[in-house]
């Protein structure tokens, strides 16, 4: 088959599926915005590399409600360009496999009506029972759900085109409506349980401007971990955690990992946070609880290398993971396949990989004493620990594991597609 992948940020959740095809000797490419993701090269793991690039920005003035709208069309003409580019040089893919949700496949049909295009559904915008309105500490107002249906024009325009969909957990694919709902596969896109193991040996070293620290596995360790330090994942909520646990735990150290930005939710409002970050406004908030001594515990380390990522995987004592109701973090399912003992919020898609005391423990998101109680009590545990810590590496193997699952699901779907029709 002829294979073409779109998204922004190649390979994004393509990273497994478009080499794994390349490997059969189909022939596969890619249409990204970002090359450098892959190294800039021509070529990246078999695949070909197609790049684009807008042409021009959004229009100034033009309706807030409208400027994500707007921006997916900006992008979807140069994608679309580019596939005229392709069409010329006589590539006609039987299959195009898409991440719609930067604009890019929108008129993809326009230049190969005869294609099959399968889309990935990560996220259908909710005005009700996903993230917006799910934390009454940052309310929405009617207008920020009016801009977050809007911004579902996107989504909407691509249920005509698309033959097929693919979803990584059945509390997002849900969240889509009939009849998208009932064309999308879910299928997680996959973690290698062969490398993300449990290390008894591992040591992990940094230093503070303090201290030079090395943390072992015999040390009582609290992990943390997000791409950005935000609400949406319950930073906040860990964060006020803190000064009861390490009040009743004075040997534990705290690792946190993320960045100072946002990933998906808004930025601090400047009238009430003035210029602070997430980060800081929120370890401002526990600084004094903590006092010297606690905050001498908790260390920020950023963002890290895959490999010293998992390092902190392997090191924990117990690994925290707080979300609002939207997709679920892969940091998760990594530390269910290293053997973290894990304490989650008890939210969805949460609930799908975490079963409450069985591959871990669920707390209230908003409870932080429950939290603080949760992971101080595997803490006095080892038992406990171990016992969640195998059950979640046990299912972690068997329902997300890359190369026994999740592929072979992939490729099977991918083949079904382009074998027979999809749609009624």
């Amino acid at each position: 088959m002829k294979i073409l992948f779109i998204h922004q940020n190649f390979p994004g959740q393509f990273q497994h599926l478009a080499p794994a095809l390349a490997s059969q000797g189909h022939e596969v490419l890619a249409l990204t915005m970002t090359p450098a993701a892959t190294g800039g090269q021509a070529s990246w793991n078999g695949v070909r590399m197609v790049p684009y690039m807008p042409s021009r920005q959004s229009t100034p003035g033009i309706h807030p409600w409208l400027v994500d709208t707007e921006t997916k069309l900006v992008r979807g003409e140069a994608a679309f360009r580019a596939c005229l580019e392709l069409q010329r040089q006589g590539f006609h893919p039987d299959v195009v496999i898409a991440h719609p949700g930067w604009g890019e496949s929108l008129f993809v049909k326009e230049v190969w009506p005869d294609a099959r295009l399968a889309i990935y559904c990560e996220f259908f915008y909710q005005a009700h029972g996903a993230d917006v309105g799910f934390d009454p500490e940052f309310p929405d107002g009617p207008f920020p759900r009016a801009r977050m249906r809007a911004k579902n024009f996107n989504n909407l325009l691509h249920f005509d085109l698309a033959d097929a969909g693919i979803s990584p957990t059945r509390w997002q694919a849900d969240g889509f409506p009939s009849p998208m709902r009932d064309r999308i596969a879910v299928i997680h896109d996959g973690i290698d349980t062969d490398l993300l193991v449990p290390n008894p040996a591992v040591a992990l070293a940094f230093s503070t401007p303090s201290e030079k620290v090395t943390i072992r596995k015999t040390d009582e360790v609290i992990t943390f971990v997000s791409r950005d330090l935000e609400p949406l994942r319950g930073y906040h909520r860990f964060m006020r955690a803190l000064p009861e646990i390490l009040q009743r735990r004075p040997h534990a150290r705290v690792l946190v990992v993320g960045g100072d930005g946002v990933s998906y939710g808004p930025r601090p409002d400047p009238a009430r946070f003035g210029a602070r970050s997430w980060k800081q406004i929120f370890l401002d908030e526990v600084r004094d609880a903590l006092g010297p001594q606690g905050m001498a515990r908790v260390h920020f380390l950023g963002r890290l290398s895959h490999a010293d990522f998992v390092s902190v995987l392997q090191i924990s004592s117990v690994h925290v993971y707080l979300t609002y109701p939207y997709v679920l973090s892969w940091s998760l399912l990594e530390a269910m396949s290293v053997g973290c003992a894990i304490v989650a919020s008890d939210t969805a898609p949460v609930r799908e990989a975490v079963v409450h005391d069985e591959t871990g423990r669920l707390v209230d998101f908003f409870d932080p004493g429950q939290l603080a109680q949760e992971v101080c009590a595997l803490l006095d545990d080892a038992g406990a620990r171990a016992r969640l810590g195998g059950n979640a590496r046990l299912f972690a193997q068997g329902n997300f594991d890359l190369r026994k699952v999740c592929l072979p699901r992939q490729l099977h779907w991918l083949h079904g597609i382009a074998g027979s029709p999809l749609r009624s």
